[in-house]
């Protein structure tokens, strides 16, 4: 008997021919077989996406450049000084004690990418991500001001040197290096403050060799990084894109290409009956390959080079206004939605994902809110037993830290709360400066017969001006009983 030989044949016609297919996942669109780099050269994108993606990016912008020079209560808007261990957001001073907040908040950003991922895709790598908004909004707009379009910067690379191209390439990557520059000085005022950012340039560079050096390293950085590195950050550096395969499912709303209804795609002809011919909407024209800024097809599906810039969607939409046909060939969808025409809804994992976000986001609100001005320790001071004053009174001797994490000088006062005894303090407690630390020492004394036991639990409020800003609890040793 006979078999079927198509149907079992790993090697049949259909076969081949989806493997060849698919074949394009087995590489990099932007390196050859050799292993060498194709230069993108993406077609300048027009539409209403791409006015919406400039008017965000522009506020982005303005809001990261002028970001170290808004200040709130005396802070800067966002402070983050891993050298002296000081982070600011939003005017508000955060120390290494509150780590706990940090390690929180990093727990939350996990949980808040693989929610937005899981039921938006990629919409913070074409809308948010710097990387994106530099090169796309900035860089590659300087080229197209210089240099033309992509047809025009083709040209201009293959043509031999002369002065035209010499000056346009002199004057592009000029701008680049100046642009980098910019980059480079708002970044350091973000990690060591604007101020200390201003004294190190006005600064002869013999005088800070180090931070000199750190500045020429990191604008070498971004301008190589955004004048040849480009799209190569996204689809080899970033690993944002290869968690897309774990993160999203097809309900995950993406960039898509609506294959049911454009294929099969053939050429535009003059006088034709697509329908009957049993032809798709989509007319091959390659637009929506011409104007991607990471060299894919988007219609072979989605891809961990895709940064849902969304300039596809623009130039499909453009090429269907002038044949006559519906929007959206390319638009935001979902896999779901475009095989089974299901609409977006949300699944038992985006429900499972947004209670663990709203919770962690309640827990941070919550400590936010409780975290106090100061920062106190107090500790018996180790390897001492308690002392007898008298023969009614015992003592015990214990050490203080207290760090002001408030913009002011907090004078204060220790107050034993739950118990009728006393504190003594060694010395004098002097006003705490501004986001200043101050220890010390102090007894405390209590009746002998208040104690009931060995380890007496008590509380020592910490007081300024009459208000009490925290409450610490230590432990009181006597005899025994």
């Amino acid at each position: 008997m006979q078999e079927n030989k198509s149907a079992k044949d790993p090697n049949s016609v259909e076969d081949l021919y989806q493997e060849e297919k698919e074949a394009f996942r087995d590489a990099i669109s932007t390196v050859d077989e050799d292993g060498k780099r194709i230069w993108v050269y993406p077609k300048k994108p027009h539409g209403r996406y791409t006015r919406w993606r400039n008017i965000v990016s522009t506020v982005l912008l303005v809001i990261l450049f002028s970001g170290p020079l808004i200040k709130i209560s005396g802070e800067p808007l966002l402070l983050l000084n891993v050298f002296n261990r000081k982070f600011v957001i939003f005017g508000q001073v955060f120390w290494p004690q509150d780590f706990h907040l940090f390690a929180l908040s990093l727990i939350t950003l996990v949980v808040f990418i693989i929610l937005f991922t899981a039921a938006y895709g990629r919409i913070f790598c074409g809308w948010i991500c710097p990387q994106t908004i530099f090169m796309e909004n900035v860089f590659r707009k300087v080229e197209y001001w210089i240099e033309g379009d992509y047809m025009a910067q083709k040209k201009l690379n293959k043509m031999p040197w002369n002065r035209d191209k010499i000056l346009k390439k002199g004057t592009k990557h000029f701008i680049f290096l100046i642009i980098s520059f910019v980059i480079m000085h708002t970044f350091i005022s973000y990690l060591i403050g604007f101020e200390n950012m201003v004294e190190i340039v006005q600064s002869p560079p013999s005088e800070n060799l180090s931070g000199f050096m750190v500045m020429i390293g990191f604008t070498a950085a971004f301008y190589g990084v955004f004048s040849q590195f480009r799209e190569q950050v996204c689809t080899t550096v970033c690993p944002y894109g290869r968690l897309q395969g774990v993160l999203m499912d097809r309900n995950s709303l993406v960039v898509a290409y609506d294959h049911v209804r454009g294929e099969q795609r053939q050429k535009l002809r003059k006088a034709e009956d697509r329908d009957a011919a049993d032809l798709g909407d989509c007319i091959d024209c390659k637009q929506c390959v011409v104007v991607c800024p990471t060299g894919i097809d988007i219609r072979n599906g989605t891809q961990l080079e895709c940064v849902n810039c969304t300039a596809c969607i623009d130039a499909c939409d453009n090429i269907m206004d002038r044949v006559g046909f519906k929007r959206g060939l390319i638009r935001y969808a979902s896999e779901s939605n475009i095989s089974d025409h299901q609409p977006f809804r949300f699944t038992p994992r985006l429900k499972a994902y947004s209670a663990a976000m709203v919770l962690l986001i309640g827990v941070m609100i919550s400590l936010l809110i409780l975290r106090t001005d100061i920062e106190t320790t107090v500790l018996r001071t180790p390897g001492l037993l308690y002392q007898e004053k008298s023969e009614s009174s015992i003592s015990n001797l214990y050490n203080y830290k207290v760090i002001n994490k408030t913009n002011r000088e907090l004078p204060l006062e220790l107050r034993l709360e739950n118990n009728p005894g006393k504190i003594e303090l060694v010395g004098e407690l002097s006003t705490v400066a501004s986001q200043g630390v101050t220890e010390g020492a102090f007894f405390i004394i209590l009746k002998r017969n208040a104690l009931k036991k060995m380890s007496t639990k008590l509380k020592v409020g910490i007081y300024s001006d009459g208000k009490k800003l925290e409450t610490v609890k230590t432990t009181f040793l006597g005899p025994s009983i």
